[in-house]
């Protein structure tokens, strides 16, 4: 017999569209879990004490978003956190793309 979930929600919908919103979700989780331990290796990651194990999954996933808005360098995630821990030169640039996304979104009027 396959496992059984339960869950609570206040949607009014029925079970197959349920169904398809919660594998949605897992989805997209599953699949940043996955980019995560490829790009970071998070599962090798042994640290398990006080805010630390919460605190360096929040800067993996900011470094995360960094390196998918660099996009001067045509490789990987991975393959671009290597040159960003060892080349100040890209480090920058890679930062540069943050503001430059920052600065696109505070220049855009709030609404439309």
């Amino acid at each position: 017999m396959g496992e059984v979930q339960f869950y609570l929600t206040s949607l009014n919908c029925d079970a197959r569209n349920l169904g398809q919103v919660i594998r949605l979700h897992w989805g997209v989780e599953n699949g940043l879990h996955w980019t995560l331990d490829v790009t970071f290796s998070e599962d090798a990651c042994r640290v398990r004490t006080g805010h630390a194990p919460q605190n360096l999954a929040l800067l993996r996933r900011i470094a995360l978003n960094a390196l998918n808005l660099e996009q001067s360098l045509k490789r990987s995630n991975r393959q671009k956190s290597n040159p960003a821990a060892m080349d100040n030169n890209y480090m920058l640039t890679v930062l540069t793309a943050c503001l430059s996304q920052h600065d696109d979104e505070t220049s855009q009027p709030a609404f439309q």
